[in-house]
């Protein structure tokens, strides 16, 4: 043509810019403009064409351009050149650009043609300027099904329910698209019941409608329900695609339905659509939901084309069946990681209780810089209250605040629970009263921490102004209560809060709440009724609630009782060490020493181990543990100078040492020797040596500290002037100036 000159033709010219743009892909763009800039003088038409073209390929930026040269070469516009400039618009979310178009619209007089004003009002949609496409669309001269779809989509997209019912409402004619859409919002917006009434009373339905309602069931957890809307689709012999399937498979991994998901793979393959990448995810995440990891190994080693989905699926499955070790090395074979990715692998450290690694791998993650989600937040400060890590989880704390990230319920409660576990009253409240959302789980994670740091009155005091300020309280909120009245003795208090929750509340009690009365029966001596309580539940009682009966039988001194309950809870669960030492620690205070053997040797022939007293303190941001007798320890002779002088200045004071509390048949010599390198008080000594005042030192056990290390432990506050913070299986203890915040009841 450019031989001949036919390229000179503007009829020819534009035939020949239609076709290089019509067989896109095929043919580059960058060809297309050559010819185009060979033109002298192209008409509107071809203009057009060329803008549609970049539109098509998603570079609204270049049609935006063209536009421009199209007044400068003073080429005339008509009636297509302006959608297509809304459209290149909406693509670039630009409502600035969209207001100049719909300003050039009015001049160049387009204003009435309805074609022209349906693309202004969906660019206004799109780019969330919804009161300027209301504007528009209620002005317009002509309105057709396609203005009031256009309007609908827009508050749709914006989940503005009222107002997309009042325009589907006005609809003259209501058509299968506003009315999927329609559903959608509801499914979006937790209206089950209004996009099933929309579902029924639609004259016809297409695949989108079906796809709409299976999806709104999956969206509200209601996943029986999705599937029968599936099998029922199937039944009316519709056709389905991967969209549909994917939200079928999601219902079949949270039902671990694997036989089911097995049928509905098996439908994929024979229609052809296994391929698609949005699929391969969702049958790997749900055979790995279900347990059948090894199917879903041979689709991820199979799979083509797989995303980031795919690995961060696969991930999940491995750490779901418990394979930390494969998750791991997948996530490290990964080329690229995104926040979901580090996301998963953190929270799976943390779900399989491997907090070392938790910490570590968020360390990692921020010398990448990728900026962590709310999950990964929540799972690393819980790492960081299972290692007692005080001063790691300070440093998120300070990470979140210095980021502007929101402290929403979730991460706020995570906050609380762990300053309130690690003793730090004062910070717990403080992120309480900066929180914007209160859910009941924070302020259970208050009511609790206050009665777990010995602070019962304002945990009651915290239960009163939950309920001043509307939230209802749930089964935890009275296990909180009833804890504090535990912790403090106050039996007529703890009666009325449990007979509040029943009464009141309507709230059927568990055996929880049963444990915690027995156990404030039996702390406050009133073992009789807390047996007769026992014999009365509703339900069997579980060890933990025989447990607590044991346990106060051994502090009142009734031994008789002691030793018959003692003997059922070793019948009961003959593996638990505990029940075993309990009952031996009984026998040794009458000096029975036989009957101790006995017990001991009856965990010998059963293969229960004690477990040994643990205790871990942090110093300069490093997790120290001490095992009873410990001499492992890099600076034990430091603490055992450390000790020596304890045992002098505690000498002073007037500490003498509680030797029944050693359960061996030696002397009194050894039996004191032993007392004084309890798990306990080796931490103290390491954080006298190592955590400078006003600092307090923090310590975390694993067991019930004992009554010698109690009392050595409020001498030692005094002796040396500091603070100390222990938090045995059950509470807290705060020693200071010789007292402890559980005044000697725990």
């Amino acid at each position: 043509m450019i031989l001949t000159g036919l390229i000179a033709d503007t009829f020819a010219a534009s035939r020949l810019i239609k076709f290089s743009t019509d067989l896109l892909p095929f043919i580059e763009m960058s060809y297309s403009f050559k010819i185009f800039a060979f033109l002298e003088s192209p008409n509107g038409f071809i203009f057009n064409t060329m803008m549609r073209a970049y539109i098509q390929r998603n570079v609204p930026q270049q049609a935006i351009c063209l536009y421009k040269l199209m007044l400068n070469n003073n080429v005339g516009v008509d009636n297509y050149t302006y959608p297509l400039l809304a459209q290149a618009s909406a693509l670039r979310l630009s409502v600035f650009e969209g207001k100049l178009i719909h300003d050039h619209v009015l001049k160049a007089g387009f204003d009435s043609d309805v074609y022209v004003n349906n693309t202004l009002i969906n660019m206004y949609a799109v780019c969330g300027d919804l009161s300027a496409a209301r504007k528009l669309f209620d002005e317009s001269p002509v309105l057709d099904l396609v203005s009031w779809n256009s309007i609908l989509a827009g508050y749709v997209n914006a989940d503005n329910v009222e107002e997309a019912k009042f325009i589907y409402n006005k609809m003259p004619e209501r058509n299968i698209i506003a009315s999927n859409s329609m559903i959608v919002l509801f499914g979006r917006k937790g209206n089950v019941a209004e996009a099933c009434r929309l579902f029924k009373e639609m004259p016809k339905k297409d695949l989108v409608s079906w796809s709409a309602l299976i999806s709104c069931y999956e969206q509200n957890e209601m996943y029986e329900e999705a599937l029968v809307l599936f099998m029922n689709m199937i039944d009316h012999r519709v056709m389905v695609d991967e969209v549909v399937v994917v939200s079928v498979l999601s219902a079949c991994a949270n039902l671990t339905v694997v036989k089911a998901g097995t049928s509905v793979h098996a439908l994929a393959v024979k229609i052809g659509i296994e391929c698609y990448i949005n699929l391969q995810n969702a049958l790997i995440h749900m055979y790995s939901s279900c347990g059948e990891i090894t199917t879903a190994e041979k689709l991820f080693d199979a799979g083509h084309n797989l995303d980031l989905i795919s690995w961060n699926s696969m991930i999940s499955g491995y750490l779901k069946c418990g394979s930390v070790e494969k998750a791991r090395a997948l996530f490290d074979a990964m080329i690229e990681k995104d926040v979901v990715s580090w996301s998963t692998m953190i929270s799976g450290y943390a779900q399989h209780d491997q907090f070392s690694e938790t910490l570590s791998l968020f360390m990692e993650m921020q010398h990448h810089g990728i900026r962590p989600d709310e999950a990964t937040l929540v799972s690393v400060i819980s790492a960081c209250t299972h290692l007692v890590a005080l001063d790691q989880g300070k440093w998120i704390h300070a990470y979140i605040r210095k980021n502007g990230l929101k402290i929403n319920s979730i991460l706020g409660t995570t906050l609380i629970d762990m300053y309130m576990k690690l003793g730090c009253v004062d910070n717990a409240l403080e992120v309480f009263h900066g929180m914007e959302e209160k859910g009941v789980s924070s302020w259970n994670a208050l009511i609790i921490g206050f009665a777990m740091n010995g602070l019962a009155d304002k945990s009651l005091e915290m239960f009163s102004e939950m309920k001043k300020s509307g939230v209802t309280p749930n089964e935890i909120t009275f296990v909180g209560v009833l804890g504090a009245c535990r912790h403090m003795g106050l039996v007529d208090e703890g009666h009325h809060h449990f007979n509040a929750m029943i009464q009141e509340h309507r709230l059927e009690p568990n055996s929880k709440h049963y444990g915690c009365m027995v156990d404030l029966l039996g702390r406050a001596g009133m073992l009789k009724e807390a047996e007769e309580l026992i014999e009365s539940m509703p339900m069997s009682p579980d060890v933990a609630t025989w447990g607590a009966l044991l346990g106060a039988c051994k502090k009142h001194g009734d031994h008789e009782m002691g030793e018959r309950v003692g003997r059922k809870l070793v019948e009961l669960q003959p593996d638990h060490d505990g029940f075993h030492v309990l009952l031996s620690n009984i026998h040794a205070s009458k000096g029975r020493w036989d009957d101790v053997l006995e017990v001991r040797g009856m965990m010998v022939r059963r293969g229960v181990v004690k477990i040994p007293g643990c205790s871990m303190i942090e110093a300069n941001g490093i997790i120290h543990e001490f095992l009873a007798g410990d001499r492992t320890h890099p600076q034990i002779n430091e603490i055992d100078n450390m000790l020596d002088e304890m045992a002098k200045k505690l000498k002073l004071e007037g500490y003498a040492p509680d030797t029944l509390e050693v359960a061996f048949d030696i002397d009194q010599e050894e039996k004191e020797t032993t007392l004084f390198r309890h798990s306990e008080k080796l931490a103290i000594a390491f954080g006298l040596i190592t955590i400078s005042p006003p600092n307090p030192i923090r310590i975390m056990k694993n067991l019930r500290i004992c009554n010698d290390c109690h009392t050595a432990a409020k001498f030692i506050s005094r002796a040396f002037d500091r603070e100390i913070v222990v938090r045995d299986r059950h509470r807290f203890h705060h020693f200071k100036h010789g007292s402890c915040s559980c005044m000697d009841f725990w």
